[in-house]
Parts: C-alpha cells; sequence; structure tokens
C-alpha cells in the first residue's frame, strides 16, 4: 500500500481469506502501524472463526497503545451471505475448497438511481415530486393524463460492477453459479495444466481449471495469481488460460486493472 501510494489510514475493512501463513503474516504489521499511526477510527475484520485466537495473541503482546477499535466478524457461512453493506457497494463471502476454513469474497456495486435528463426538466417543468418519481425509475402520470416516461426522460447513469477474489481453492460444483456474472475475477491459478495431480493434492486449481470456471460463470475479465515456486515464467500460465478464456491476464505485484 505504501509503495502504490494507497493511504492506508483510510482502510475501512479488511478480509482475510484463510491463516495460511501467505494470507495472514502481514495483518500484525499493519495493525501496529495504523497505531502508530495514531489511527482512531474503528477497523472491520471479516476472516474464519479460526482468526480468533491469532488476534487474541496479537492484542495480548502488541495491543497496548492501540487507540482504534478491532472489530472482528468470524465468517462461518455455507453459501453466499452478505456480510458488509455500504450505500454504493455490497459484499458477499462464500466458502471455497481449500483443505481448511477459507472464504472467497465478492465485492458487488449496488444499482444507482436514475438520472433525469436536464433538457427533460426543462421541456416538462418538472416538480421535485416528479423528479424523485424518475429517479425511482417510474413514469409520471400527471392529473391531465399526460405520461412522462421514465425511458425517455431518465437513464441509468452507470452499469454496476463487481468484482471477486478466490484464493485459494480447488474447483468445487457451486463456485461457478456463484459467481455468475462478476464483471473482474481473480482466482488463483497455482499449478499449470501438467502439474494438475499437484493441484488436486494441495486444493489449489489449475490454469485451465480457472479459465474454465471464467467461462461457466460468465465473467468479463480473468485475473490469475498465486504461481507455485515450480515456474518463473507467469506468461505460461497466461497463455495456457487464454487457450480457453482469451480474457485472461496472469497478475504481478503492482499491476493494475479496470474493473
Amino acid at each position: 500500500m505504501v509503495e502504490q501510494k494507497i493511504p492506508m489510514m483510510k482502510l475501512d475493512s479488511v478480509f482475510l481469506s484463510h491463516v495460511h501463513g501467505d494470507h495472514v503474516f502481514g495483518i500484525f504489521g499493519l495493525l501496529s502501524t495504523l497505531g502508530m499511526k495514531g489511527r482512531q477510527t474503528p477497523l472491520n475484520i471479516f476472516a474464519p472463526v479460526n482468526f480468533g485466537p491469532i488476534l487474541k495473541f496479537f492484542l495480548s503482546y502488541y495491543g497496548d497503545g492501540l487507540a482504534y477499535e478491532i472489530r472482528f466478524t468470524p465468517l462461518k457461512m455455507k453459501e453466499p451471505e452478505t456480510i458488509l453493506e455500504t450505500k454504493s457497494v455490497a459484499v458477499q463471502a462464500f466458502p471455497l475448497n481449500h483443505g481448511i476454513e477459507t472464504f472467497g469474497f465478492r465485492f458487488a456495486e449496488k444499482e444507482p438511481p436514475f438520472n433525469v435528463h436536464k433538457d427533460a426538466i426543462e421541456r416538462y417543468g418538472l416538480t421535485l415530486t416528479e423528479i424523485g418519481t424518475l429517479k425511482r425509475g417510474e413514469d409520471v402520470l400527471r392529473e391531465d393524463g399526460c405520461v412522462i416516461p421514465a425511458a425517455e426522460a431518465a437513464y441509468k447513469p452507470f452499469v454496476p460492477r463487481s468484482y471477486a477474489y478466490c484464493s485459494d481453492t480447488a474447483p468445487f460444483p457451486e463456485e461457478a453459479g456463484w459467481l455468475r456474472g462478476t464483471t473482474v475475477l481473480y482466482h488463483e491459478a497455482t499449478y499449470q495444466e501438467e502439474f494438475a495431480d499437484q493441484g488436486a493434492l494441495r486444493h489449489h486449481s489449475t490454469t485451465l481449471q480457472a479459465a474454465r470456471l471464467a467461462a461457466e460463470a460468465g465473467v468479463q475479465k480473468l485475473l490469475i495469481g498465486h504461481y507455485s515456486s515450480r515456474s518463473s515464467e507467469v506468461r505460461a500460465y497466461e497463455a495456457e488460460c487464454r487457450s480457453v478464456f482469451p480474457e485472461t491476464f496472469a497478475t504481478s505485484d503492482g499491476d493494475r486493472y479496470e474493473i
């Protein structure tokens, strides 16, 4: 976050998929740094139940002096469940298939209210009440029988987007359905296809498994990562995925993608 110039003090919530070290060790430094920077705003952490003892350990040794509250929400769901909502975004968590309690997350923009065309306001002499009706996507019916169609006078400012994060997991039957229509999907692709046996053994996905999932779920873009140390050439991962799902991109730290 420091390297990418993302202000960590603006963090609202942290989502942890599971408690394997490569996914959780950094939380100690983050929580301590926020404390040293004088954070006072509460911080939400959503993580599996077994993160609880880890957080308790941290607080027992390093919690003195923290001026902000850590609000831990343990994840226990067996199917997608909304865990956080703001005015504009809803966050779902859902179980993955990794041998220990592991969760994926989907961040989805909510449907925006309609905007009303400025020329329609002047042309029809719209009242505030009528503007509110059009913003809900409803037609305006005036006492004289005149109808002002929402389809003509109003418009959606944008199509809601969504982003899903799935790491680490082996394939499982419900996954594609849970991710249906996601705009951008990040999915682990730890192994190239020749090491599929290792993927099955260690509850990880291969390139082609991730690509087939993306195709079945109807996502627009697939981002892959979490590469095995067996291979240092990430473009080989990308090429395998693109043989099934062309809109695949092999990620590296610091890359930026439009959602």
